[in-house]
């Protein structure tokens, strides 16, 4: 495999790939097996055959658990890493940490980078389909970011998995270029003077960006937050050609010095005006005028910021092209202009075999009969088990509209690995299936024997969200925790709020919020609503935080090794520290008052 389709090639290569998803899927498990027949791990299901129909048979779908023992002989015991898979393992990939509480490591090789660098640049293919001559006409201003390396006890350095990539030879080889920020600013280690920077360049360059974005949705929201703070200070360095004292790290002051080259009063009258609006609706538009759209994740999770970012983007669309975990790339949406809600995913049928097992989405009704007879936890782990056990099916023999947990097999040593995400089939494109995100399996809460997925908090708050639009006010971000310190437990959500994308913090009626409370509960399950009708979970509760509570929540989670480019709020809260972040910047609490039907 090529590390790099040019944009041209790109959309060929895409549909020759979803003509041909099929003989791409067995091309694909076949020489995993081939390679890596030979690890102990698959040694003791597989005897050392490369056997593809053995390997379903006998090879069990597993978790992240199933495998992290293997991983730590590797990480901490120094073992050789072909106990796991056959290439050399290059670095440790850290994963966020925040849906789980704690990183996950995976092994890196240089294979996966390459896989990298050859599905991100099928992605601007679709990209560029779609708009026609983009990175002919400009510049992307994509604002990237890495974290420090720390060295686990075997020697090798263990990052997130895109600090791996931004420190790559195919990154700077490949796509340094097409970007505002030089390599140098993205590389700062200290994320405060690298997003200064960058920001500066992107501004020095308005008129040649022809794209605007971040990994996630969150982390361009957070930086446009960080752009109000310091815009006159950005004026003031465009204005005199001077950077700012406190930009001390020698690579940012190289690269600033070769683009700010002399004073540029004009310039910074332009940004002034549109930055000084009393309103920063459409502030992304003003600035630059000839982005063409946004290039973020917005799905999933990341639907929470779409409103904001709506908010700030002036009619330009949001577009969320990849599709992507710490585990591997996995597809690309082949309608970048589709609305967010509607984004469906081509999975890349030569980068991992994926597997499908069906999920059966219970009804209010079915759901009623299930949980009547459940007596205690073990009832409900006897259910999950029979779940696991229905047969998983291939990618093109998944069916129209039927929901289904994601099962991947990669040349990393993930083998039957449950990624955790649920997705739905909507389409197909050529051969290929389309599908769109659902959920995440992962219980985001659990009191008693009552268990909350994100998903369903997801749609709850979505619900909740409603009540606060005739007001003016604006949930810029979530969290949650289920508090058993209290007799009944009860689930705990933080918010925080500002008046129509201002800064200040909004003065409302009470009640308002009381009746999200009641939103909240009246859309979770059949389960939720008869623990609370029996009293073994208690009411829920909305602890209201000060401005500025979610960016210090990120600052802690930073703080223990999580990437600016991958932060992700966690929705729900595991770490006593990070709770504490919340907990003590909440300024007002508010209950349910009344029992959901």
């Amino acid at each position: 495999m090529e590390p790099k389709v040019s944009i041209q090639e790109g959309w060929k290569v895409l549909e020759d790939l979803t003509i041909n998803a099929d003989q791409f899927q067995q091309k694909v498990l076949e020489e995993i097996l081939k390679q890596n027949a030979g690890t102990e791990y698959l040694k003791r299901f597989l005897d050392g055959q490369a056997d593809k129909e053995l390997f379903k048979k006998k090879v069990p779908i597993t978790t992240y658990d199933g495998i992290k023992p293997y991983i730590e002989r590797i990480v901490v015991n120094g073992e050789p890493a072909d106990i796991l898979l056959a290439e050399p393992v290059t670095a440790i990939t850290l994963s966020s940490g925040t849906s789980r509480g704690q990183a996950k490591m995976m092994p890196l090789t240089n294979k996966q980078l390459d896989q990298l660098t050859y599905c991100r640049s099928l992605a601007m293919s679709a990209a560029n389909k779609f708009v026609d001559g983009l990175l002919e006409e400009g510049k992307q201003m994509q604002l990237l970011f890495v974290r420090p390396d720390i060295y686990v006890p075997s020697g090798l350095p263990a990052r997130p998995i895109l600090t791996s990539y931004h420190k790559s030879k195919n990154f700077e080889k490949y796509e340094s270029s097409l970007y505002t920020s030089p390599m140098s600013t993205i590389l700062c280690l200290d994320s405060k003077q690298s997003l200064y920077c960058q920001f500066l360049c992107g501004l020095l360059q308005r008129d040649e960006v022809v794209n605007i974005g971040a990994v996630f949705a969150s982390v361009l929201f957070r930086a446009i937050r960080f752009l109000e703070d310091y815009w006159r200070e950005l004026c003031s360095n465009i204005r005199t050609g001077r950077l700012s004292d406190w930009i001390t790290d020698t690579g940012c002051k190289n690269a600033l010095s070769l683009m700010l080259t002399g004073p540029n009063p004009e310039q910074a009258d332009l940004i002034e005006a549109a930055c000084n609006s009393k309103s920063w609706e459409g502030i992304i538009k003003k600035l630059w005028p000839k982005a063409k759209y946004i290039d973020v994740i917005a799905t999933g999770s990341m639907a929470q910021y779409l409103p904001i970012l709506e908010f700030y983007c002036g009619g330009i669309p949001v577009v969320s092209m990849p599709y992507a975990s710490s585990e591997s790339f996995l597809g690309i949406n082949l309608k970048p202009f589709s609305k967010p809600c509607d984004v469906s995913y081509t999975l890349v049928p030569d980068v991992a075999y994926f597997e499908f097992l069906p999920v059966k989405d219970y009804n209010e009704e079915e759901t009623k009969e299930v949980q009547s007879d459940v007596k205690s936890d073990n009832d409900l782990t006897e259910k999950q088990t029979k779940k696991e056990e229905i047969e998983p099916v291939e990618l093109v023999n998944v069916a129209l509209g039927q929901c289904y947990e994601l099962v991947i097999t990669t040349c990393t040593g993930l083998y039957r690995y449950k990624v955790g995400d649920v997705l739905m089939v909507t389409g197909f494109h050529n051969n290929a299936p389309q599908f769109q995100f659902v959920r995440r399996q992962d219980v985001v809460l659990s009191v008693d024997v009552e268990k909350t997925s994100e998903d369903e908090l997801l749609e709850a708050m979505t619900k909740a969200k409603l009540l606060l639009e005739p007001f003016g006010l604006v949930l810029t971000d979530y969290s949650s925790y289920a508090d058993v310190s209290t007799v009944p437990g009860h689930y705990v959500l933080f918010w925080e709020l500002n008046m129509d994308a201002s800064s200040d913090l909004p003065e409302f009626n009470p009640k308002i919020i009381e009746q999200c409370c009641s939103t909240v509960e009246e859309s979770l399950n059949y389960l939720y609503k008869n623990c609370r009708k029996g009293n073994t979970v208690g009411p829920l509760e909305i602890r209201m935080v000060e401005q500025g509570t979610f960016d210090a929540l990120m600052d802690f989670y930073i703080s223990k090794g999580s990437s600016v480019s991958q932060y992700k709020t966690p929705r729900c809260i595991k770490l006593e520290e990070a709770f504490k972040v919340l907990d003590s910047r909440v300024v007002k609490r508010y209950f349910s008052q009344k029992v959901p039907a």
